[in-house]
């Protein structure tokens, strides 16, 4: 069924039967009536025999969800997030360089020079760097939290389409990013290693490198599973970061682990952060220069000591159980966020506002088309605009001067000459390419570079820009409405900053009401204008907002850029009779 049939404002021109008065009629009121009707019959009976699949052939049978390979939907999506990493190969520069300053501000606090191992007090200044160097590569993978929560519309819109499934987009995120940090890994260990004196034996930096490193993979796969959780930044600034807090508490450095609640226990042993703490103490207090000295009782060994001291299990074995633990985490992590993924759908649906109607079917309307139309609070001065053999000309582009193109200019408008009235709509029409927003962009003062020649009038004065900003208004082909304010709020906030001070708040109130009712705003007055294509307002009712944002500014004249291109017939209609409430 046509739309623009059940359409309220669009109905009444389809009426038939002129011996009765017209009443909308409602979508119920014609599904019913199909219902009814020998077709509608017809297909209700076709629809109640259930298909014999038998009979069907097996070419129009789909068995697989995808009609793709997995292997090459696989391949596809590591190329994808490849050429994603080299265009935001400064990002991953930036990373590097920042944790290779951390590393350096680190080595110089706890210079080597400055560091001993004679007693439990020199130990705790190394248990205090590796803590450091702990949290730092936690946090390191907090950048994965932003990018994915940017990059989720373009995966759900992927995903519901079929385009592929939710692994394949996970796996090479979690694949190409081991380079990564490896590298990040690296230059750490190289920086801090040697520089704070840490346990000299090639074997235990190597360890360490370990720790680190499924540190890193470990945060990125937590931030990543964040992200897919909670869908928008502002959520994952909160939960994802209470949940970060909790990991902290019950790490074991922060509080002990005899220390904290019998009630809270079981959150120690989830928490990787205790066993990269338990690895990394190990693997350093293990070592023979803590283990071959004795602490201030002459009976325990130093290592020991420190290791009793901060609640960490003597038992060097407990390094691989912190590795294994450690990399459990980060593919559980990186599972969960591929689950996520999979289920889960964001949390704003990318469907238009609709606004509510009542029901006027029992209501009846003369077919006498009666004027409403209200005088304005702020009524607008009519003003005429002359243009005169306007041309318009740009420095000739590189490529074609290296054709061998002799000429220093290249002419976009050639001699153009018209008049716009006011009260009248004028359409400026011509295939694309043909120059018509460059014209109306010349003529509103837009183009900031290139030569303007001829004559410019309004009402019969030379144009000024100055003034003619304020009396003028231009609805771009595509807006930029801030996306978490109403359609109320965003011309209220056009209204105050436009409109004269002379006029009172209450003027400018009344006057966005009005505008409101002009483009058929009002019933979604308090609607969030949201995102294009993903949240909030229909393409339609964001052009109607376009306009209305510039009505509310009471131009004389007010240029409209393509206003109802990417609409369909019935979009277009309401657009175009909320320009036509303008002028009429």
């Amino acid at each position: 069924m046509c739309l623009y049939v059940t359409s309220k404002k669009d109905q009444e021109q389809y009426w038939v039967d002129q011996t009765k008065p017209y009443r909308y009629i409602t979508v119920p009121e014609f599904a019913s009536k199909f219902k009814t009707f020998h077709v509608g019959t017809k297909l209700s009976n076709e629809l109640s025999v259930p298909f014999d699949k038998s009979k069907g052939h097996k070419a129009a049978l789909v068995f697989d969800k995808y009609s793709v390979k997995k292997s090459e939907l696989l391949k596809t999506c590591w190329d994808k997030e490849w050429m994603l990493m080299k265009r935001n190969s400064f990002f991953y520069v930036f990373k590097t360089v920042q944790i290779i300053i951390i590393a350096a501000i680190l080595s110089t606090v706890f210079l080597r020079t400055e560091m001993n191992t004679r007693n439990v007090a020199d130990g705790n200044m190394y248990m205090g760097a590796l803590l450091f160097g702990l949290i730092v590569n936690m946090f390191n993978g907090l950048a994965e939290m932003a990018m994915t929560i940017q990059r989720l519309p373009v995966f759900y819109k992927q995903r519901d389409l079929l385009f592929h499934p939710p692994w394949t987009y996970t796996l090479p995120t979690f694949l190409l990013g081991i380079p990564i940090s490896i590298f990040e890994t690296t230059a750490w260990m190289v920086v801090t290693y040697y520089s704070i004196g840490l346990a000299p034996e090639a074997e235990r930096f190597f360890k360490q490198f370990l720790i680190i490193f499924l540190i890193q993979q470990m945060a990125a796969g937590i931030f990543r599973f964040i992200a897919s959780i909670c869908r928008t930044m502002t959520i994952a600034n909160t939960g994802g970061m209470l949940a970060l807090l909790v990991v902290f508490l019950t790490g074991g450095f922060l509080l002990p682990r005899r220390e904290i609640p019998v009630w809270w226990r079981w959150a120690f042993w989830a928490s990787p952060l205790s066993y990269g703490f338990n690895a990394i103490s190990v693997n350093e207090l293990f070592a023979p220069r803590w283990m071959n000295k004795l602490s201030s009782d002459n009976t325990t060994r130093l290592g020991t000591t420190m290791l009793n001291m901060w609640d960490v299990f003597d038992d060097e074995n407990w390094y691989w159980i912190g590795i294994g633990g450690l990399f459990g985490f980060a593919v559980l992590f990186n599972g969960l966020f591929t689950l996520a993924l999979s289920y889960l759908d964001p949390l704003g649906k990318p469907q238009a506002i609709l606004p509510k109607e009542e029901d006027e079917s029992k209501k009846e309307i003369p077919m006498e088309n009666v004027s409403t139309k209200k005088g304005m609070v702020l009524p607008f001065t009519p003003l005429a605009l002359s243009f005169d053999d306007v041309k318009y000309f740009v420095d000739m582009p590189a490529e074609m001067r290296d054709q061998g193109v002799q000429e220093t200019r290249l002419q976009l408008l050639k001699g153009v000459t018209s008049t716009f009235r006011p009260g009248v709509l004028t359409a400026l029409m011509g295939v694309s390419g043909a120059g018509k927003t460059t014209l109306m962009d010349v003529l509103a003062g837009r183009k900031t570079g290139g030569y303007i020649e001829g004559d410019i009038r309004v009402s019969g004065f030379p144009k000024k820009q100055e003034t003619f900003a304020r009396i003028s208004g231009y609805c771009e082909q595509t807006d930029i409405h801030s996306p978490q304010v109403t359609v109320r709020e965003s011309l209220i906030f056009s209204a105050f900053l436009r409109l004269a001070k002379e006029v009172s708040k209450e003027e400018k109130m009344m006057f966005v009401d009005q505008v409101m009712e002009l483009v058929e705003l009002v019933d979604l007055k308090d609607a969030i204008v949201g995102l294009p294509g993903v949240t909030g307002l229909s393409t339609e009712q964001r052009k109607r907002l376009t306009i209305a944002v510039e009505l509310v500014a009471n131009p004389s004249i007010i240029f409209m850029d393509e206003p109802t291109s990417g609409l369909d017939a019935r979009a277009a209609a309401i657009v175009m009779r909320a320009v036509q409430n303008i002028y009429c």
